[in-house]
């Protein structure tokens, strides 16, 4: 996972110079965030059938966004519900 993330970085930092040095030629400029790349790289090996029952790598990222949420709420509760007695 975490390297997948640093390679769609890398790519990034390699294509974005040679997109600008391009110019636009009058065409819209191109998304290049290292999430859709990672998303877009992740999908390609998996076949289409499946691909919908799979989270993306945006939305794992976000999941542990959320867990990392989950694991302050728990730390605050857990003195007070008395699972660390060795505090107090």
């Amino acid at each position: 996972m975490a390297t997948a993330v640093g390679l769609a970085v890398g790519v990034t930092a390699l294509i974005a110079p040679t997109a600008d040095a391009a110019g636009s030629g009058g065409q819209a400029p191109i998304n290049l965030s290292p999430l859709s790349l990672a998303d877009s790289l992740s999908a390609s090996s998996v076949p289409a059938s499946h691909r919908a029952g799979l989270p993306t790598v945006t939305e794992q990222l976000s999941a542990l966004k959320n867990l990392g949420q989950l694991n302050q709420l728990t730390n605050l509760a857990a003195p007070v519900a008395g699972l660390l007695p060795g505090i107090g």
